[in-house]
């Protein structure tokens, strides 16, 4: 199966809300893609952990994930998120996306019980079967409560056709050098303050939503990777650091939100039960944003 050719920054969509929370703002959310789009980056990923996927109604989902893919109109390559708590409404989002236009659709097995390694692999082979478009393997047990260990993506990868590149988001660099050695499947950052470290490890791309705020550091960090100029990679990375560990500490779509809203984009709060950034926080973004 080819693969879209996915590389670089891959920027992350906020799904926008009304000021009461109750409906999908899709002008804002149009206003945001386009903005991403213009900034420069590679790909442009919705309905993830910034896009508050996991607190949308099917409906909400279905109008998100049409709306998104097609405002970016092919500009850019599109990974959908498709994650849900059972593999059936996994597969229907997975079929969906792709009946829209989805390149990619990534898989993070989220579940209310732990799963076994041969219940994850089931899962992954039933949304392999359903559909023909790559699958980007996505572990990130901060938010899905399930660990993939290398041994088990790597058999995840051989065992099901399309799952052809993996988003490692724990945290451990580590995993990602045990990716490097032991396979050629193109893996891709999901942990910010990791960036640099990634690229040195041999990601392929860095997976974040900070291009929202910071698109032109983001893009140069990339762009001094490419030319192997460590001295400027690092001295992009560092000044960025303090905003990107502000990010993830802060919750994604409660930073993001408040940073496009000081930036002149008005996309309402995240959807409770996450509360929006408060005022301290808000002053501190503001600090890191000049």
């Amino acid at each position: 199966m080819s693969s879209p050719t996915l590389h670089g920054i891959i920027g992350y969509t906020i799904t926008p809300f009304s000021a009461d929370g109750q409906h999908i703002d899709l002008n804002a959310l149009g206003r945001s893609i386009d903005r991403l789009i213009a900034s420069g980056v590679h790909a442009i990923a919705p309905l993830g952990s910034t896009g508050e996927g996991a607190y949308l109604s099917d409906a909400e989902w279905d109008d998100v994930s049409a709306y998104s893919l097609a405002k970016i109109a092919r500009r850019v390559p599109t990974i959908v998120s498709v994650s849900d708590l059972t593999t059936a409404k996994a597969v229907r989002r997975a079929r969906y996306a792709e009946a829209n236009g989805a390149d990619v659709v990534m898989v993070l097995p989220a579940s209310y019980w732990k799963l076994s390694e041969a219940e994850i692999l089931a899962h992954y082979a039933a949304i392999g079967d359903s559909i023909g478009v790559p699958i980007m393997l996505y572990n990130n047990p901060a938010t899905s409560g399930t660990d993939m260990s290398v041994d088990l993506i790597l058999r995840i990868v051989k065992q099901v056709a399309n799952v052809s590149m993996v988003k490692e988001s724990t945290g451990d660099i580590q995993r990602m050098h045990q990716l490097h050695r032991q396979s050629d499947v193109p893996f891709y950052n999901g942990c910010n303050p990791l960036a640099l470290e990634a690229f040195a490890a041999g990601a392929k791309g860095w997976c974040t939503a900070a291009p929202n705020l910071i698109p032109q550091m983001n893009l140069d960090l990339y762009a001094a990777v490419l030319a192997n100029d460590l001295g400027k990679a690092r001295e992009l990375f560092y000044a960025q650091l303090p905003l990107l560990e502000f990010i993830l500490k802060g919750g994604l779509p409660a930073t993001i939100k408040a940073g496009l809203r000081l930036t002149g984009l008005e996309v309402g709060d995240p959807r409770l039960p996450v509360f929006p950034l408060g005022e301290a926080g808000i002053e501190q973004l503001k600090t890191l944003l000049r």
